[in-house]
């Protein structure tokens, strides 16, 4: 077997080497490498028995008591490791110890070749890490709720701007209605991971662009260096008229249940105000959805204002538009 560092590792997966997963189903479930496959070699409460006797008793018994466990499922892992279809696995752990070993050893003696990620998952993190304190050029689309920030976004990419869509990744469109859109959301330890495979698929000597978001997406929190860096990156101001941002708001939540958007409403109540809320809870109810969302609309546009005020001196331009110039929005904003 080869043992091989972080960057050679992601260069093989990307080409389409799997990548097997020794860890227990639980740590895979916290974070994993995008695209990884769970091939534990122990199950939950096993790692759980071995590490007890590790901790009471010695190394040499724990090996022992794992090999009981092992072998018995030996043939198993060959064969799901041959349904993969692949001469050639990659294998980690935590730290690139003896599972990662063991199961390499195994997979090696049968056939496969294989190569084991050096320092594990935990290698993984930390260059994670690493790269986000000093990532490529950052440039960050700001604006007002209702601009159209992500779909300018993805128009831009279309026309071959390099674009990563935070939201998407964290499946959650950043407030108390993009939760009610929200199918569910990885963990932060999850998410994270799928930023950075986000951005290293991605040429390092090019611009990045990100929408301007808060530390948190929902219940994901973003990586600190990757935030602080956003904050005083470039930012280029989106401008629309607050009625069309009225109409695209109605549009992307208009087709949610209104019980739905009440409790969107009332979970805002604080710091929208009892009388506002009220009001905007009426509006839903008897279907005034432009009325509800223009009532709405005075917090969301007073904490914006108030957080762009702050970030003034990182804006590089303002900029213009309705959703009628979408895709001309997009190139101007390419060609800046």
């Amino acid at each position: 077997m080869k043992v091989i560092g972080v960057q050679e590792f992601l260069t093989l997966k990307s080409e389409g080497i799997p990548v097997l997963d020794t860890r227990s189903p639980a740590e895979f479930q916290s974070g994993h490498i995008p695209g990884a496959i769970s091939f534990p070699l122990f199950e939950n409460e096993e790692r759980a028995t071995i590490g007890t006797i590790y901790k009471q008793e010695n190394k040499q018994k724990a090996i022992k008591a794992g090999l009981d466990l092992i072998g018995p499922k030996m043939s198993g892992f060959i064969e799901r490791a041959e349904a993969l279809g692949s001469s050639q696995l990659l294998v980690h752990c935590w730290r690139g110890g003896m599972r990662s070993q063991s199961m390499a050893w195994l997979l090696e003696l049968y056939g496969f070749q294989i190569q084991v990620l050096h320092g594990g998952y935990k290698a993984f993190r930390n260059a994670m890490l690493s790269y986000f304190e000093a990532p490529p050029a950052l440039k960050v689309l700001s604006g007002a709720t209702g601009s159209m920030k992500t779909r300018l976004l993805h128009e831009m990419q279309s026309l071959g701007a390099q674009v990563v869509d935070l939201e998407m990744l964290a499946n959650h469109q950043g407030s108390s209605f993009g939760n009610q859109l929200s199918t569910g959301q990885p963990s932060t330890e999850q998410f994270q991971n799928e930023v950075y495979e986000a951005f290293v698929q991605l040429d390092q000597s090019q611009p990045i662009w990100l929408e301007d978001e808060s530390f948190s997406i929902g219940k994901v929190k973003l990586i600190e260096t990757l935030y602080r860096n956003m904050q005083t990156a470039p930012h280029y101001l989106l401008v629309m008229p607050r009625e069309k941002r009225i109409a695209v708001l109605v549009e992307s939540y208009g087709k949610i249940p209104p019980e739905n958007l009440v409790q969107a409403t009332q979970h805002i109540e604080k710091k929208l105000g009892k009388e506002l809320c009220r009001e905007a809870v009426e509006k839903i109810r008897s279907g005034q959805l432009k009325a509800a969302v223009g009532i709405i609309l005075t917090y969301y546009d007073k904490a914006y204002t108030k957080g762009i005020e702050k970030k003034s001196s990182f804006i590089k331009a303002e900029f213009h538009f309705n959703d009628a110039d979408l895709r001309e929005m997009a190139k101007k904003l390419i060609n800046h």
